[in-house]
């Protein structure tokens, strides 16, 4: 039986994610202790007792969902199941990082600071307000593509998250993402829905916030991941750090194709998919992509409990 490890990406937050790891398993705690020093701030505080609006802030979310993969990890580690055990790893968007560091690639101090870096940048690269996401149900990526190109009238509008058959997320400015909700609904698209974001992830707007993110990177330690990393980008297996540093910075403005990562990992004889931290959205997806693929969540004590007694 061949395995990834999969990470989520945003919109998976929700507060309290992560705190019955910490208290359950030192190494779990030991890891947002790590994020708090590295961050010069109790990040975990806001991520147990904090208000939601503010967690989601995405220079918030990024390194909090990092925090809980990682310690979701490292309770797995505790009871014996190390990322050896998985053919590959990969994550959606944000969730990239989680992987590398699960893997063993960039420290934990520096994701952190990279997340923080990246969720600022991403966040300040268009005003807020004049870029926006949508998720259009029931068409595939070439019919998005098209409607996308179609909506954006000299403005950006593109495919950014091929997430699976029937969902495609569509970034760019806010009044050419709404006409492509509109022109997708024409073209037969069973839902149009305008995104709760704070900025229009994944297309050429964010081109200032991939300049920030090259120097960030370019700072900072990438060793090869101790398991190959199917990139978001790529859609296969990287583990050459030069490559990695240079896809992660194209993943900034570049699209999330996790369809096609899935249909990848498959190929390649992955029969089960763990999605390590908060929520349960990746399973789903993954689902929609590959049947034969079974997935389980691991971001509690009791799911961490369950996958052990499932090894034997």
């Amino acid at each position: 039986m061949s395995r990834a490890f999969v990470f989520p990406g945003q919109g998976a937050q929700t507060i309290g994610m992560g705190q019955a790891l910490a208290g359950a398993y030192p190494a779990a705690k030991a890891v947002f202790e790590e994020v708090d020093e590295a961050l010069g701030e109790s990040l975990s505080g806001l991520i147990w007792d904090g208000d939601i609006e503010t967690l989601t802030l995405t220079r918030n979310a990024q390194p909090a969902l990092m925090a809980t993969s990682l310690a979701a990890m490292r309770a797995l580690e505790a009871e014996g199941i190390t990322i050896a055990s998985a053919a590959f790893v990969a994550g959606h968007s944000l969730g990239e990082y989680s992987a590398l560091c699960a893997a063993g690639a960039i420290s934990v101090a520096d994701t952190a600071r990279l997340l923080r870096t990246r969720g600022q940048a991403m966040q300040s690269a268009v005003p807020v307000g004049e870029g926006a996401m949508a998720a259009i149900l029931g068409l595939d990526l070439e019919a998005v593509r098209a409607v996308a190109a179609e909506a954006a009238g000299g403005e950006v509008c593109q495919a950014a998250n091929d997430n699976d058959p029937t969902q495609v997320v569509v970034s760019g400015t806010k009044a050419a993402v709404e006409r492509a909700a509109v022109i997708a609904k024409e073209k037969g698209a069973k839902r149009a829905i305008m995104l709760p974001v704070s900025a229009p992830f994944h297309c050429a707007l964010m081109q200032p916030a991939a300049d920030v993110m090259a120097e960030a990177l370019a700072a900072v330690e990438i060793t090869a991941p101790a398991v190959p990393l199917i990139a978001n980008v790529r859609a296969e297996a990287v583990s050459d750090p030069d490559l990695i540093r240079k896809l992660l910075v194209e993943q900034v403005t570049g699209s999330v194709r996790w369809r096609e990562s899935v249909q990848y990992m498959a190929a390649q004889g992955v029969t089960e998919a763990w999605e390590i931290g908060a929520g349960k959205a990746l399973s789903g997806m993954i689902r929609k992509i590959d049947r034969e693929i079974a997935c389980k969540a691991v971001g509690t004590p009791d799911d961490v409990k369950a996958v052990v007694e499932s090894q034997g």
